[in-house]
């Protein structure tokens, strides 16, 4: 498909399927970072947002009902980390499922002794590689968009196969740079979860370079301050990857 028919087929899809002007002020009110957004910013955001409810299937599962409230505000969320980066990033998969609050899943693995182990663990959102992303959804998180964000920068990480904290990088970006950054900063963090103190993200960010990245890059959408105060390089290494300064949107 030529550019031409591309940018006709997109200009088609905003305005066949476009959200209210109701609709989207009603949505936005709920995600403080947004406010940050100068108005060229956000109508890009309202572009995505919409762009991504026509081309990702947003299911229920577990007995959710999901209203047209609860598509729109993932599809919000899910869009943050690619406001930047063009919603061609999100190709090779299409589906979104949401559960009512945490889920559990099933792991299945054999230790050196070929014994086969099972565990059932509980878990608040998964993403697969080249399938789906599962979040859960309880009424408070269209005020707290952090799980969303958090299993989309994973989709993002697994770009270069498994999620392991580096995503494909930009040709203006040095791999050794993205990697002695974000290597000193986890183990300045994990140092810090040892010893029992104060932190500047989740706790959770602590359990490998895969989630520090998507903690990191929850913390860095929606409260931008607190990485450039704990890991300035952090920060410039995630703006030069998502393409944006939160802070100065």
């Amino acid at each position: 498909m030529g550019q031409w028919s591309r940018n006709w087929r997109r200009n088609r899809i905003l305005r066949r399927h476009g959200l209210s002007d109701r609709d989207w002020e009603s949505l936005i009110q709920h995600v403080p970072a947004v406010a940050r957004y100068d108005t060229r910013t956000r109508r890009r955001l309202r572009e995505l947002v919409t762009l991504f409810l026509y081309e990702k299937s947003i299911e229920a599962a577990g007995g959710l009902e999901l209203s047209d409230s609860i598509r729109q505000s993932i599809a919000l969320q899910a869009c943050l980390p690619i406001l930047g980066l063009g919603l061609e990033w999100y190709a090779g998969w299409r589906s979104v499922v949401v559960y009512p609050g945490d889920f559990h899943v099933q792991e299945t693995w054999t230790d050196d002794d070929g014994v086969v182990h099972e565990l059932e663990e509980v878990r608040a959102g998964e993403a697969w590689p080249q399938g789906p992303v599962i979040v859960s959804w309880a009424p408070e998180d269209i005020e707290s968009p952090a799980i969303v964000i958090h299993e989309f920068a994973h989709k993002l990480d697994m770009l270069n196969g498994a999620a392991n904290g580096m995503p494909p990088l930009h040709n203006d970006m040095a791999q050794s740079e993205w990697t002695h950054v974000f290597a000193r900063a986890y183990e300045d963090f994990t140092a810090r979860e040892r010893r029992g103190e104060a932190l500047p993200f989740d706790a959770y960010a602590a359990t490998d370079a895969a989630e520090f990245f998507a903690v990191a890059s929850e913390v860095f959408l929606l409260d931008p301050d607190r990485v450039r105060d704990a890991y300035p390089r952090v920060y410039t290494q995630l703006a030069a990857f998502y393409c944006q300064h939160p802070r100065t949107l």
